[in-house]
C-alpha cells in the first residue's frame, strides 16, 4: 500500500465522526456529505508529514468548511435564521455497526432544531465542545476568537439548547404571536404591572445573565414565575423592542448603545426562558435592529 493509499484509509476511518460533526453543524446530508469531501481534497493536495492528531486536523477542516457555509447562508439572506427544517438522517439497510451507532448519536433533530436558531459561531462553538469534546483554545483558533470569547458562544448556546423544554412548541411560535408575548411582557415590566407579568410568565420560567449583565446589575439566575416577577417589575423601562436574530425580542441600549440583549424563548403564549447579554463578544455576533416604540 502506497502513501496515498494509506492516507485514504485514514480518512475513511474517520469519514462517519466528520459526517456527524458536519451533519449537526448543517442539518442538511448533501451539505454534510459535501463538507467531508472538501476535507479530503483539502487533504489529499496537504503536507500531513507532521501532523500527529490527523483526526483533530480534519476536524478543524470540516468545522471550517462549514461555519463558511453557516456564514453563507446567512449573507445570503435565503431565508430567516432559524427557518430551515433539519434534514433527518434515515438508516439504511446493510448500514455497518459503526455508521449506525454515529447516527443514533448525531440525528436528534429537537437538538437540530435548536441548533438551527443559533447564529453560525454560537453553533459551530457548542457542537465542537459541548457534542465533541474540543478545548476553547482550538474552537477559538477555527471561529476566530479568543478562548474566553470562544467559552461565552458555547455558553450562549448551551443555555438556548437547555432552556428549550418544549421544542416542537417553541419553533412553532408564529412572529406574530411571539410579539404580542413580547409587548406583553415589555409593558407590564416597564408599568411593574405584577399580574400581568405573571400571565405572560411560564410557571417554571428561567432568567440569566451572562458576565456582563450580571455587572450592569442582573440577577446570575432566577427561576420560577413569581421571582422573575418580582426582579423584573418595573427594572424594564429602559428596555426596547428590537429585533434578536430576525425575531421579537428586546434591548437595553442607553444612548442607541446596545447593553443588554434581551432573548426570549416562548412556548405557546408563555415566557420560558430569558437570557440577558451582554458580552461584547456575543453581542458582536447576534443579529440587532432597535424598533420604535
Amino acid at each position: 500500500m502506497d502513501d496515498r493509499d494509506l492516507l485514504a484509509q485514514r480518512f475513511e476511518d474517520n469519514r462517519a465522526h466528520l459526517r456527524a460533526v458536519a451533519y449537526r453543524m448543517l442539518g442538511a446530508r448533501s451539505e454534510a456529505e459535501d463538507a467531508v469531501q472538501e476535507a479530503w481534497l483539502r487533504l489529499s493536495r496537504a503536507d500531513t508529514s507532521a501532523v500527529e492528531n490527523l483526526r483533530g486536523w480534519l476536524t478543524t477542516v470540516v468545522a471550517r468548511v462549514c461555519l463558511d457555509v453557516l456564514r453563507s447562508r446567512k449573507a445570503r439572506l435565503e431565508e430567516p435564521l432559524g427557518a430551515r427544517a433539519p434534514e433527518p438522517v434515515p438508516c439504511r439497510e446493510g448500514g455497518t455497526p459503526e455508521h449506525e451507532a454515529v447516527l443514533a448519536d448525531s440525528v436528534g433533530l429537537a437538538l437540530l432544531v435548536v441548533l438551527e436558531t443559533l447564529v453560525p459561531a454560537e453553533r459551530v462553538a457548542f457542537v465542537l465542545h459541548d457534542l465533541f469534546a474540543m478545548s476553547f483554545d482550538e474552537v477559538a483558533a477555527i471561529v476566530g476568537r479568543s478562548p474566553t470569547a470562544a467559552r461565552q458562544l458555547a455558553s450562549r448556546a448551551r443555555r438556548r439548547v437547555q432552556g428549550t423544554p418544549a421544542i416542537a412548541t417553541v419553533a412553532d411560535v408564529e412572529p406574530a404571536r411571539r410579539r404580542a408575548v413580547v409587548d406583553a411582557f415589555l409593558v407590564a415590566s416597564r408599568g411593574g404591572d405584577f399580574e400581568a407579568l405573571l400571565a405572560v410568565l411560564d410557571p417554571d420560567v428561567v432568567v440569566r445573565a451572562d458576565g456582563e449583565a450580571v455587572r450592569a446589575g442582573a440577577a446570575p439566575e432566577v427561576r420560577g414565575a413569581m421571582a422573575v416577577a418580582n426582579a423584573l417589575k418595573g427594572r424594564s423601562r429602559g428596555a426596547r423592542r428590537a429585533l434578536v436574530n430576525g425575531t421579537a425580542g428586546a434591548a437595553w441600549a442607553p444612548g442607541g448603545r446596545p447593553r443588554v440583549v434581551f432573548d426570549f424563548t416562548i412556548a405557546g403564549d408563555k415566557i420560558v426562558a430569558i437570557d440577558l447579554l451582554g458580552e461584547p463578544a456575543l453581542l458582536g455576533e447576534l443579529e440587532l435592529v432597535i424598533l420604535e416604540d
